[in-house]
């Protein structure tokens, strides 16, 4: 198996952009926030960082937030590519973009749109190939651009319908890291259950239910560290001893027993391939 060179950062949404006085979860610095994080891991300020607001329905005033947040960290090559087409993936200059970052930012908004303007175009062919062999590349994306990273991607479902089958809507994703399935604002949206029902359709895969403002960096596609302000919820589903969801119709309650869910927060660290968890100590400093 080929080891993988580049990092993945997804995160969890409503990130601290350090540009409101409202955004919940807000740290006391932005310099100690998660896109502090994806500028280092990219290179620094002179990295050239590329914004892909796709997934939004408002691309413009996200791409100029995303600006703003980025310069106020003091980078200096942020451009925003708006991508509303599959034609627009093939155009020269989004191709000499997608080649020329040190870092690819994925917004929040409808994750399909990212998949079905973006999937199997040549960018994502680039995407795919520099995240495979490029050591410092950066692919990162928030809420919806952080559950478009799995092969298996959770497209919709309703909270309110938790531990039903069907209640979790799924499609197909970049296949970044397709041993993951990734759901987002997962503690404030009440999403426990239909990463459940993902995992219990894909007891292969490993569940991870981002809380907002917190992220993971994934380094070779397997070395997984906690950031951010909140927690990530782990589900494996390896232990599994007893699992309905094959048997049962749609609409029907769901029984999985023996999953193995960790709760882990800042600094913490997840080996993907051994499925292990690193908690460190409490007198941890925070990252």
């Amino acid at each position: 198996m080929q080891k993988i060179k580049g990092t993945l950062i997804p995160i969890g949404g409503n990130e601290d952009k350090g540009i409101e006085d409202d955004e919940m979860y807000t740290q006391d610095f932005i310099e100690e926030g998660i896109l502090y994080h994806v500028v280092k891991e990219a290179g620094g300020i002179d990295a050239n960082i590329v914004v892909i607001p796709t997934a939004s329905s408002i691309p413009v005033e996200v791409g100029e937030n995303y600006l703003k947040a980025f310069t106020t960290l003091g980078c200096k090559n942020i451009t925003v590519l708006d991508i509303r087409s599959k034609e627009d993936s093939e155009t020269e200059l989004s191709i000499a973009l997608v080649k020329n970052a040190n870092c690819v930012m994925f917004s929040g908004g409808n994750q399909s749109k990212i998949t079905d303007k973006i999937g199997g175009t040549t960018i994502h062919n680039i995407l795919l190939d520099r995240y495979k062999n490029e050591s410092g590349f950066v692919i990162a994306g928030t809420s919806a651009g952080a559950m478009a990273m799995a092969n298996e991607m959770i497209a919709g479902g309703s909270a309110s319908e938790s531990f039903i089958k069907g209640a979790v809507k799924m499609y197909n994703g970049l296949g970044l890291i397709p041993e993951l399935v990734i759901d987002t604002h997962f503690i404030r949206r009440g999403r426990f259950g239909r990463q459940s029902e993902a995992i219990a359709k894909f007891p292969n895969l490993l569940g991870i239910g981002l809380a907002e403002d917190t992220g993971m960096i994934i380094k070779n596609g397997n070395d997984c560290t906690v950031i951010g302000s909140g927690m990530v919820i782990v589900f494996d589903g390896s232990t599994l001893n007893h699992n309905t969801e094959k048997l049962l119709e749609e609409g029907t309650p769901m029984t999985i027993t023996n999953m193995t869910v960790h709760v882990l927060s800042n600094s913490d660290q997840y080996d993907i391939s051994n499925r292990k968890v690193t908690v460190l100590p409490i007198e941890a400093p925070f990252i």
